[in-house]
């Protein structure tokens, strides 16, 4: 995680518990401050911030847009469609000139796995990077809204049954989820679909396989189910959307085999009658407005670890 004279925040396989725990605390300070602190502005008042997004998003990045702005740092929205990238610029030339620019920081978010990685190799050392999902393999900041998420709702971590349900194959959040989870002390952790987009493999990371919606989420506390994007459905991975949902769909019937306290997230953007029924997204169980919220809190708490320490 730490990069000669800044931390970048990579992935969360970089994070030991203690420190996950140390951005949390400082993220519900946050959260909780109707002024933010003199010391956590003073840190970042002024700093150049770029948010290179190379993938449609709204709630990450306006997410990161806004807890930049309360740091009251300088925030630039990469345009990739006007940019040089569109010409045929290369990654890293991109980088480069940026870095010339006297950036204090690079939030990127991209199609290819490894991209921040690879950014990070070839920025200066004094440019803060932080992945805002890359590829299929890692969404570090949104694992650690979630597990934000359920540390306000359950004060006990170790005795929670959680369920990630959807497409964990293509998933950089489950991914994410999974080790910082884990590293948080739940031991029952339960990936739900069908074979072709959950192969068994992922059991070596120390979960469960359910092919079965309603034996997965029997008795659980927190269920997360993932956005099923739409090429899938075109593909030979997945049946219809109408399938899909009878066969995995989150409903108010099946939420009744769940723990008397679950709560329901999802990392957006959510895909009524597909995932999740309405009933479900809108109901008071659902916690998925408020993973928007904390977000921002959590994305501060990140910010300002990356550039000051």
């Amino acid at each position: 995680m730490i990069n000669n004279k800044n931390i970048n925040f990579i992935s969360t396989e970089f994070l030991n518990k203690r420190e996950i725990k140390s951005i949390l605390e400082s993220a519900n300070e946050i959260f909780h401050s109707k002024n933010y602190s003199h010391s956590l502005i003073k840190n970042c008042k002024d700093k150049l911030i770029f948010n290179l997004f190379f993938e449609p998003s709204t709630r990450t990045r306006t997410t990161f847009e806004i807890a930049a702005s309360n740091l009251k740092a300088k925030v630039v929205n990469f345009n990739i469609e006007n940019s040089s990238q569109s010409k045929g610029e290369s990654l890293i030339d991109t980088i480069a000139n940026l870095s010339a620019m006297r950036a204090d920081c690079f939030i990127i978010r991209h199609k290819m796995s490894g991209a921040a990685n690879l950014i990070a190799n070839y920025a200066p050392n004094n440019i803060g990077i932080i992945n805002a999902g890359d590829g299929s393999h890692a969404h570090p900041t949104q694992a650690l809204v979630d597990a934000f998420t359920v540390s306000k709702k359950f004060k006990n971590l170790n005795k929670l049954k959680l369920a990630i349900v959807g497409d964990i194959l293509h998933s950089r959040v489950a991914r994410s989820q999974i080790d910082t989870f884990k590293k948080m002390g739940i031991r029952d952790i339960r990936l739900i679909g069908p074979e072709t987009i959950l192969p068994t493999e992922f059991e070596k990371f120390g979960v469960s396989i359910h092919r079965s919606l309603d034996n997965g989420i029997k008795d659980v506390n927190v269920i997360i189910c993932l956005r099923i994007q739409n090429e899938r459905m075109s593909s030979m991975l997945l049946p219809s959307k109408k399938e899909y949902f009878a066969l995995y769909g989150l409903t108010q019937n099946r939420i009744k085999i769940c723990s008397n306290d679950v709560i329901v997230m999802h990392p957006g953007p959510i895909n009524r009658g597909v995932e999740i029924d309405t009933a479900v997204a809108d109901s008071t169980s659902s916690m998925i407005l408020s993973q928007v919220s904390f977000g921002v809190a959590v994305r501060m708490a990140i910010i300002n670890k990356v550039l000051n320490g």
